[in-house]
């Protein structure tokens, strides 16, 4: 999959795309030029770079999503996991709740998270 990493302005970007979608592509430059003061052309560069990596999508004028914001966050933090712990989760959980613990509360919707994955593969 192409590189999923965004900064922090293109995060912005598309997050005012995820909260419109779909949209015309004018809209989203007035959007931009509102939220990010980006002119057209800024716009557009951002916007075909993104597409390219398979995350949004521009047919005939209308920008919408490939990708939900829910499934790019998916895809962020199965990478992270990955390249940072080997892929392993109970690596990741360790590292995580190493200096802060969970609530109960916490602990109960992991389990039932856990529950609900096991045997998806």
């Amino acid at each position: 999959m192409a590189d999923m990493k965004l900064g922090i302005v293109e995060t912005h970007f598309a997050d005012i795309i995820w909260a419109n979608e779909p949209l015309h592509s004018r809209e989203l430059v007035k959007l931009c030029e509102q939220e990010l003061s980006w002119n057209r052309s800024t716009t557009y560069t951002v916007l075909r770079k993104l597409c390219q990596r398979g995350i949004f999508q521009n047919e005939g004028g209308m920008v919408s999503s490939i990708l939900s914001k829910e499934d790019f966050y998916a895809v962020q933090s199965e990478q992270f996991v990955k390249d940072t712990f080997d892929g392993s989760l109970p690596a990741f959980i360790a590292a995580f709740t190493q200096r802060k613990g969970i609530s109960q509360e916490e602990a109960a919707e992991i389990r039932r998270m856990i529950d609900a994955a096991a045997g998806k593969e």
